[in-house]
């Protein structure tokens, strides 16, 4: 996802970075959170919920009459698309309100996911020194334009993305992703810090 939830990568960003000290020990913990997506897809959500909407009024008597027969299978299409219309609009506004979260203390990292602010999955990474973070490239498809090399051919040449992984027990474990290498080398330095 980190292709489209970008994180911060100086401590300018203030409003998606979060210093804070652990109670336990008290050292510093770095917690950088994902932006949200860009103001152009709240319009394409717009654009989605309308035609849902317009979807549900159309089909709404039907699938209630559907419902009132007694076919097994009649009932079964009739609440399939009844429940793909009302949890379709809650799905779709959930990738709106996803963050994930890197705490980072010493050599102790944690990724946490969030939905509509609520904590659904976490995972705790030990690496093996606070500075084991790498860049990697990553390049999942042949590259024919640029195998061919023309010049007409320069637009299609498939660049790939850059991937930022933790060292832990000798395993490279996957972090976040980002098109620009810079970015992730800047984040990779501003985790090194805490």
């Amino acid at each position: 996802m980190g292709l489209m939830y970008i994180f911060p990568v100086t401590n300018e960003e203030t409003d998606r970075i979060d210093l804070v000290k652990n109670p336990t020990d008290q050292r510093d913990v770095i917690i950088l959170k994902t932006y949200g997506l860009p103001m152009i897809f709240w319009g394409y959500l717009a654009a989605c919920l309308t035609v849902i909407g317009a979807m549900w009024l159309a089909s709404h008597a039907t699938i209630e009459k559907i419902l009132t027969y007694q076919d097994p299978m009649l009932i079964f299409l009739g609440l399939l698309v009844k429940y793909t219309l009302l949890l379709a609009p809650i799905i779709l506004l959930g990738f709106f309100f996803y963050e994930k979260q890197i705490h980072k203390s010493g050599s102790i990292l944690k990724i946490v996911y969030k939905v509509f602010f609520i904590p659904v999955g976490s995972k705790q990474i030990i690496m093996d020194d606070p500075t084991a973070l790498q860049v990697d490239h990553f390049l999942d498809s042949p590259n024919m334009a640029k195998i061919h090399n023309k010049q007409e051919l320069k637009g299609f040449e498939n660049k790939g993305y850059f991937e930022l992984h933790a060292k832990s027990s000798g395993k490279n474990i996957f972090i976040d992703r980002h098109s620009r290498k810079v970015d992730l080398l800047k984040m990779k330095d501003l985790l090194s810090r805490y």
